[in-house]
């Protein structure tokens, strides 16, 4: 996934500003795409320069108001063309799985504690998903966006479940690898 498309996504759900667009990067697309309030401006500037996307006009002349954006024609043609094309799946790198790979040759001191550590993270954000879901989610609005929106929510609940379940069994196995020396 790309920020511009990221941001596309965002404005057509919901005309907004660079901060609006950041606390919203925060709140719910920042969970599987993040970005700095620096680099959501850069790309707003681009994006508008490439008319994708225009300032919605002010209100009323105010010094230092906010300039919300909305999605042209252009941007939206661009967003669907990205959303059909086809694109393979990123190979996943996680350095705790290295490290797991690693303490097989080296040994786990210290690990176990990070594990843990990483165990307690993921709680958390499966916790936070969960209740995104109750919360945004009730039974009974069956709209094709809140099914789509629902789904992708749905894969961070799983991600974090499986990774639970993944850590819990890591640190029971951990004690039978030993040292590292034999």
């Amino acid at each position: 996934m790309s920020l511009p498309h990221a941001i596309l996504t965002a404005l057509l759900e919901r005309p907004s500003s660079g901060l609006d667009l950041t606390r919203r990067f925060d709140r719910s697309i920042g969970y599987f795409w993040s970005a700095t309030h620096q680099q959501i401006y850069r790309e707003l500037g681009r994006l508008e320069s490439e008319g994708h996307i225009r300032a919605l006009p002010a209100q009323a002349p105010a010094r230092g108001q906010k300039k919300a954006y909305e999605v042209l024609p252009a941007g939206r043609a661009e967003l669907a063309r990205w959303t059909a094309a086809a694109q393979d799946p990123k190979p996943h790198r996680d350095a705790m799985l290295l490290r797991l790979r690693a303490a097989a040759v080296v040994g786990t001191a210290g690990l176990e504690a990070d594990l843990r550590r990483h165990l307690d993270l993921h709680r958390r954000q499966l916790a936070e998903y969960e209740e995104i879901e109750k919360r945004d989610f009730p039974p009974g609005d069956d709209s094709a966006q809140a099914r789509l929106q629902h789904l992708v929510l749905r894969a961070g609940i799983e991600l974090e479940t499986f990774w639970t379940q993944w850590l819990t069994e890591a640190i029971e196995e951990l004690p039978v690898v030993g040292d590292g020396t034999a």
